[in-house]
Order: structure tokens, then sequence, then C-alpha cells
């Protein structure tokens, strides 16, 4: 994408209403603009951003077995009251009544929804399990929504549901998507830590939140120093395996502690106190196991295998894309501006075209635009070197490629990294070859 042609609205000033860095320079950096409180439209550097993450999450969760649907944001409310939760949920669910009077709800989430398509395709315990998810905006209808996309009303998340015959295999599933969920995080480039947690008004009786560790993390958390080494993407874990699953999640519950009390000695029996860790953590996923809860009290039941009608067993599990996008800044920033990972940065590197109009300059910046096109931004204004820089660093690339008249005549480039600051210069072929590489 060429800067002279986009649409990136960065800003000089912070707007007075941003009280977070995430929220300050999301705003500053043309990723988003509010529409309403609590309500923002993602403007294209930051629906890139959304994109990536998405996608990570998607092969992750593809990865074990589940399926991708895509439910609609309106549910009937006839759903919520089989469950008995549409009295229940309270003020934060929107409701609504279209032109025939039939009641609506635009759905903070979706336990009955699902619930009811798994009743109308799955009649045995033979087509089990069954694990479906989806990536949809969701809308709750937050008292004092603030801090741009980390509390706002309307919001994207992925959140999947699984259906086993027993508690057996539920427990099984919840442990699958616990890894899945581990995988994800390490390839998104955040440092997410498991913690026991309440279940809340979804129910059920085993519930985990994912804490992204951020000096600007709004609650405390304590946990084992071993969990920062380790490299869950290469955790060999036989996924089919009942029993691998279960060894996985003993270690990983016992070795890798998480708690909100820093005196909870049961959390820290097995943690020597110099590995004993200190932070600030914000949410961004919780994974919920419920039993029968919705199944039962909607009706739903399938054959088992003495011919009996059995009501399946049901896990929950969401992470929150846009608060995630929001929670990685709040963890990966200066004061010049955001520090992307690199695997969901909006580009991933930015060009830095110091003289356009120069012949040398702009052939050399076209020929670093043309090796990756889809993943540069070519800073091509006829702006001051200062602004640029500044862009750049505002924006978060985690590479620029510096384009000035002294090293195009020369064949050289200058290469920054924002993450270190460190610089060096490389010749043109060196410098594709970089871009071919960053992923």
């Amino acid at each position: 994408m060429r800067l002279s042609r986009s649409f990136i609205p960065t800003l000089r000033e912070t707007p007075a209403e941003a009280q977070i860095a995430s929220h300050r320079l999301m705003l500053r950096a043309g990723l988003i603009r509010q529409t309403a409180s609590g309500i923002y439209a993602w403007l294209p550097a930051g629906l890139r951003v959304l994109r990536r993450i998405s996608q990570i999450v998607r092969e992750e969760q593809d990865a074990i077995g589940a399926q991708e649907v895509l439910m609609p944001t309106l549910q009937p409310a006839e759903l919520w009251k089989r469950s008995g939760r549409y009295d229940a949920y309270g003020p934060e669910m929107l409701r609504i009544t279209d032109r025939h009077d039939r009641d609506l709800l635009y759905g903070p989430t979706n336990e009955e929804m699902i619930t009811d398509l798994f009743a109308g395709g799955v009649k045995s315990y033979r087509e089990l399990p069954q694990v479906l998810y989806h990536i949809q905006w969701k809308f709750r209808d937050e008292v004092r929504p603030r801090f741009g996309v980390m509390r706002g009303r309307e919001f994207l998340m992925k959140d999947a549901y699984s259906f086993d015959i027993d508690t057996q295999s539920a427990i099984a599933s919840y442990r699958r998507m616990m890894l899945s969920y581990l995988r994800a995080f390490q390839r998104i480039g955040v440092k997410a830590i498991p913690m026991r947690a309440d279940t809340g008004p979804i129910g059920g009786d085993l519930s985990h939140e994912f804490i992204i560790l951020a000096p600007t993390g709004e609650s405390s958390v304590f946990y084992d120093g071993r969990f920062e080494q380790q490299d869950w993407r290469a955790e060999a874990v036989e996924l089919a395996d009942p029993e691998s699953l279960q060894r996985f999640f003993m270690r990983m519950t016992s070795l890798y502690a998480a708690t909100e009390d820093k005196h909870d000695e049961a959390a820290w029996h097995d943690v020597e106190p110099a590995l004993r860790r200190e932070g600030r953590g914000i949410e961004v996923g919780h994974i919920f196991y419920f039993g029968t809860k919705y199944t039962q009290s909607m009706g739903v039941a399938v054959s088992g295998p003495d011919g009996a009608m059995v009501h399946p067993e049901m896990g929950s599990y969401g992470i929150g894309i846009s608060r995630l996008a929001g929670a990685i800044i709040e963890a990966s920033h200066d004061e010049a501006g955001i520090i992307w990972p690199m695997p969901v940065a909006p580009f991933r590197a930015g060009i830095l075209n110091l003289k356009p109009g120069d012949a040398a300059c702009d052939s050399v910046a076209d020929a670093l635009y043309e090796a990756a096109p889809d993943d540069m931004l070519l800073d091509d204004r006829a702006d001051r070197a200062g602004v640029k820089f500044a862009d750049a660093d505002l924006i978060g690339h985690p590479v620029q490629l510096v384009v000035g008249p002294r090293g195009a005549a020369s064949g050289t480039i200058e290469v920054k990294w924002r993450a270190s600051g460190e610089r060096t210069e490389m010749p043109l072929d060196a410098a594709v070859a970089l871009i071919a590489s960053l992923r």
C-alpha cells in the first residue's frame, strides 16, 4: 500500500477522551475511529490487524478439528427463554422488537443458538464429538464503556462450543482447546497465562481466563516464571489421546501456577520462591466447561450407545479478537508509538522514501515495495523526513527500510528494527531478501 493513496489518518495530538495507551495509540495511528459511545469503526490498518489475529486463531482452531460456522448477530429471544437466561442476563443485553412484534436480541454470546443448531443436525453419539466455532461481532450494553476497544459495547470475538457424549470426553475437549489457545497466543507474539476463574453468567464448574502480561494491565497476577520459557507450539501432545491430554493439563496447571492472590499457597505449593513472578494482566480469553446446562434446559438429546437418550456435555471457549488488538498494544509500546509483534502487524515493514521525485530514491523504494506489496507500506508522501520517521514509529512497523539520496546512489538501505531500535545498512538485494523472510 502506498501511503499517499491510503486512508490512514494519523493524529499529532492525543484525543482528550483517550485514557489508556492502547486507546491513544489506536486513534493516533489511524486504526480506529469512534462512531458512538463504545462503538468503533475499524479503518484499513486496524482491520488488517483484526484479520491477522483472526487468521492465527482460525488456524489453531482448525488444527484441533474445530469447524468454522457463521452465526447471525441477531438472535430470537425464544432461544434464550428456553434456556432460562433471557430475563436473568440483565441490562447488558440489547433487546429488540421487529415490525412483527417478535422479540430479538443482539447476541452477547451464542450458547443457545449453537445448541439449537446442533440439535437440528446431530442425532446419535456416533456423530460426536463436535466442536463448532465462529468469529463474529457481539454486543453488550456496558453502562460505562471506556478504554477504547478494551471495554467497548460492540466487539469482535471468536467463540467455540464443544459437544461430547460424556464428562471424560468433554474434559478432553476442554484440555485440547486450552492447548490451542496457548499456541495461538504464542504465535501472535504475546505471553498469555491461564488462570482458574469464576464461570459467571455462562455457568459451569470449570473455567480458565487467559491473561496477557502488560505493565498497564487492569489487575495483578502472580505466576510461575517457567511459564515464560515454555514453547507451546512445540508441545508434544497427542490430541486424540485423552491420557496425553490429561498429563499435559496436570503439568500445565501444577507447574505453571497463576493466581490473583499473592498469598495463595495452594497455587504456589510446587513453585520455588525464586521462580515466583508478579505482573499485571489483561483478560483476553475465557474458557468454560458446563456439562449439560444448556442441552438439558433446551431439551436437546442424542441417542447413546445403549439406545437411551443422552444430553450432550458442552464447553464454551472465547477469545476477544478486537480486545486482543488493544491488549497487544498495552503490552508492547513506547512513547513514540506501537511496537507490533511481526505476526499481527498491519504491515510487516514500512518503506520510507525520504526524497520522492528523486530518480534513484524512487527506483530503490519501488524495488523494495514490489518485493512484497501486500505486506509493505510505502511512505511516498511529499513530507519532511521527520514526519515520516514519526509516523513509522507511531504505526509500529516491525521493520523500517529507509531510502535516502546518499544510500540510494550507492545501492544501500538503512534498516531499523522497531522493537530494539537497532539500525544497520545493507545492499538492496539483501534488503529484498529480508523482506521475503518477514513472516
